[in-house]
């Protein structure tokens, strides 16, 4: 199994990279906040996964050895494959994540493309016994100042304050850390 890549970012696509290594161009594909850091030239190391189907052999790529563990996890939820396994770690982080399945929170995998509130349920239900509980991710551990002011923002609009540390969980981490584009972004789990 190929765990590991170090190489150079050759081309970057809508899904995926290709990273040279060797004199050879492999195709990987990637959460969206890493491939939107990335261009072309860069240097890479990737933690990987080969999902190997009868058709084709895929590769996927993560920063961390976390990701790439979360990536495998959400692969033994049903209805989950390799693509809806990368969307939800385009969209959340793995600390948002824990979160989301240690509060029971099934709404915020929803915000996810792809994923209805039925396999919401069935992540938390087959996921809530195999990611352990990590002290400091309860909502409202180690807040920035940018967070603290998002949840008092929206509890200011009359939002209670479980409904805004959920709203604040659903924020891409790809979003400015800037007050007003977080806001946005918290506001947009209401609609």
């Amino acid at each position: 199994m190929l765990s590991i890549v170090n190489g150079r970012v050759l081309e970057i696509y809508p899904d995926s990279v290709v990273i040279g290594l060797g004199g050879i161009g492999l195709q990987v594909f990637v959460p969206a906040p890493l491939r939107d850091r990335l261009h072309p030239g860069d240097d890479i190391f990737l933690h990987t996964y080969l999902a190997v189907r009868q058709d084709a052999l895929t590769l996927y790529g993560f920063e961390t050895r976390d990701e790439r563990e979360l990536f495998v996890l959400f692969l033994q939820v049903d209805g989950i494959g390799p693509r809806s396994a990368l969307a939800v770690l385009s969209t959340l982080s793995p600390d948002a994540i824990r979160r989301a399945i240690f509060h029971e929170q099934p709404e915020v995998f929803t915000r996810v493309p792809g994923v209805g509130k039925k396999t919401a349920q069935k992540i938390l239900l087959q996921l809530q016994d195999r990611i352990p509980a990590i002290s400091g991710l309860e909502p409202s551990a180690a807040l920035g100042d940018e967070d603290a002011e998002v949840i008092a923002a929206l509890t200011a609009l009359g939002y209670s304050v479980v409904e805004a540390q959920a709203a604040l969980q659903s924020i891409p981490r790809d979003t400015p850390p800037d007050i007003e584009a977080r806001l946005r972004a918290a506001l947009q789990y209401f609609s």
